[in-house]
């Protein structure tokens, strides 16, 4: 087993990574004797690995709600949900709340614990590579609005996070392939050794060989954990993991939340924002090609479909959280590993860059 440590003073937390942690009698799963334990998850991973929780959380009031499988499901109306069964089950202060499946039901029961009483104990069971790599690790937690993508919610840190790599053998391939879209991200905009790492093992990563997962999410997890705890509430670095997030959030808005995955909106997202560093100049022209082909090897879009209007999705990336005093904060990049915070993209550049990601009609 390898541990990552999230520093965040009294809010510091430990990342386990490794194979059979579910079901064991691992440290992460002690809470106090009598206490009361929600576990929240979805249709597609409770049959799945529920029990082998419930086995884990002995001496515990043990109880459970199953949520439907999503993006679209990531609503108000299923956040409601988990607090009514949290009042319904008598939880009090002490209680902890276990998050048992991929980012949805991360962010979701997150934002449940963290809302409940002014918040209680959650900790982190990823069972996706995306949510193992980036949406479980950092304290951001929420729900969808009709007009974006995760308006409504709050930071609130886990009490652990615990990643069993064994989950990945049952994940199908494409929900895997959209979890490499975040690995991707990390080493394209801070770890640049990690992105001639992942272009080398692009063959072992897609055979899901056990060694190379642990070390490609341990680098991952690491990285995103160095730069929450320099700034926890994204008032500066943290804003860098956000490279192709403006426009994929456009993206997946615009689609209703169903016609890509989030790791998939995110590949094409980061091929516009590498696209519109090339285009002024701000990065050597040859990136996104290279970027395009380490996303290609990981079986993920690239292309913005021709049907979706320029201005729409411009319009869509206005109601993004990222902006600021109404300018569109984009991260864009300067060379491999060396991405940048950027706010003087103008509406002409951005649409350029829309225009030349896009599906040939």
């Amino acid at each position: 087993m390898q541990t990552v440590r999230v520093d965040l003073s009294e809010r510091s937390y430990t990342v386990f990574i490794g194979s059979g942690l579910l079901g064991s009698e691992h440290p992460a799963f002690n809470i106090a004797p009598g206490s009361t334990a929600l576990v929240v998850s979805n249709e597609t991973v409770a049959p799945l690995y529920l029990e082998s929780l419930r086995a884990s959380l002995t001496g515990a009031n043990i109880h459970h709600l199953i949520l439907p499988d999503g993006e679209s499901f990531k609503t108000v109306e299923n956040w409601s949900k988990i607090i009514d069964k949290l009042v319904e089950i008598r939880a009090t202060r002490d209680a902890t709340v276990f998050t048992l499946g991929g980012g949805v039901i991360g962010d979701m029961g997150g934002f449940a614990a963290a809302s409940y009483m002014r918040g209680i104990n959650f900790v982190q069971i990823p069972t996706t590579l995306l949510a193992q790599v980036d949406a479980s690790v950092g304290g951001k937690t929420g729900v969808n609005h009709s007009m974006g993508k995760n308006l409504v919610g709050a930071f609130h840190q886990p009490r652990s996070v615990l990643i069993d790599i064994n989950t990945l053998e049952t994940l199908p391939t494409r929900e895997f392939s959209a979890g490499l879209a975040e690995v991707a991200k990390i080493a394209a905009i801070r770890d640049a050794e990690f992105l001639g790492w992942l272009e080398s093992n692009t063959k072992a990563i897609m055979a899901r060989e056990p060694e190379v997962l642990t070390s490609m999410i341990r680098r991952s997890v690491t990285n995103k954990a160095d730069v929450v705890a320099e700034d926890e509430r994204e008032a500066g670095v943290r804003a860098l993991l956000n490279f192709g997030h403006s426009f994929a959030h456009a993206l997946e808005t615009l689609t209703g939340y169903k016609q890509y995955l989030h790791g998939e909106a995110v590949a094409i997202g980061m091929m516009v924002a590498s696209r519109l560093s090339e285009l002024r100049g701000l990065c050597k022209t040859g990136f996104s090609d290279r970027l395009g082909d380490l996303l290609r090897s990981f079986s993920l879009p690239l292309e913005l479909p021709a049907n979706l209007d320029t201005a729409d999705i411009i319009e869509t990336m206005k109601l993004d959280k990222k902006v600021i005093a109404g300018s569109v904060r984009l991260i864009l990049v300067k060379s491999a590993g060396h991405g940048f915070i950027d706010n003087s993209s103008d509406k002409l550049q951005i649409a350029a860059a829309i225009n030349a990601s896009r599906t040939k009609p």
